[in-house]
């Protein structure tokens, strides 16, 4: 039993992201961690209970024979889609459970080379309908001398695999471009930042692919909308206006996370 448990383990495990972050998650130490998925020993019941909220399974299932459980979790995935369009739309379903308490507006901060050096603030909600989390974003710059004025808006998908939330959007505009962004939360319950990576179209001075660090800040409920649009824009680095920990995650990020990145790297 204590065989099938490990192995069962495993198996969630090479789905969900690093073993780090995965007890930090959980908040299970590291070392007994391993000693549950080398199979030299079980956890307690409570932190049985705590391994199966986090997976989201049953904790009897974790016991039951690998062809039973690889089985399971296949039948628990859905059926397999076949048009191109269900296909795509496949890993996007099912997710309220899992990022329920992801709704919500978010202030969405990054550099990108259309603005120079200055963090862009942008708006971001997570909504849910007909089944699906849906992501709604909203740009809103002007340069210095106030005569280019930038207002993009974004529609998307979001799925969490993992423990990462995975957005891609496409632009509201004729051949409006594609944005992909992947974010995580740095504990499983804060919820104020979440951080990560995103991937879009520098739109000057000319048409360019590039990938910048991107941190989200949740907004109060009681900031109102008309606040959080007026709050969109581009900031010098050193503004009082930008949160210290957006800044500090900007400008000198985890190494671990995102190794040998530095601000917003053209493709």
């Amino acid at each position: 039993m204590s065989g099938n448990f490990s192995e069962n383990l495993r198996s969630l495990c090479a789905e969900h992201g690093s073993i780090a972050q995965i007890c930090r998650e959980i908040g299970l130490n590291r070392q007994q961690f391993n000693r549950y998925l080398s199979g030299s020993s079980l956890p307690s019941a409570h932190n049985l209970r705590r391994i199966a909220r986090y997976f989201a399974i049953p904790e009897s299932q974790l016991f039951a024979a690998s062809a039973d459980f690889e089985a399971r979790l296949a039948e628990a995935a859905g059926p397999v889609p076949h048009s191109p369009g269900e296909e795509f739309l496949a890993p996007f379903r099912g997710q309220q459970r899992n990022l329920k308490r992801y709704l919500g507006f978010y202030h969405a901060y990054f550099h990108t080379p259309s603005w120079g050096e200055g963090i862009f603030c942008a708006l971001a909600r997570f909504i849910e309908k007909d089944g699906l989390i849906l992501s709604r974003s909203l740009e809103v710059a002007h340069d210095p001398e106030q005569s280019i004025r930038q207002i993009s808006r974004y529609r998307g998908l979001v799925a969490m695999r993992g423990n990462r939330l995975f957005i891609t959007e496409h632009e509201r505009a004729h051949e409006g471009s594609v944005a992909q962004t992947i974010l995580f939360s740095a504990h499983r319950q804060q919820l104020k930042y979440l951080r990560g990576m995103t991937m879009g179209l520098a739109w000057r001075p000319f048409p360019r692919p590039y990938a910048a660090r991107t941190i989200w800040k949740r907004l109060d409920e009681r900031v109102s909308a008309r606040e959080a649009i007026a709050a969109c824009g581009v900031y010098p680095v050193r503004s009082p206006r930008i949160d210290p920990t957006v800044r500090n995650y900007l400008e000198t990020p985890d190494k671990e996370d995102l190794p040998d990145l530095s601000g917003s790297v053209l493709l």
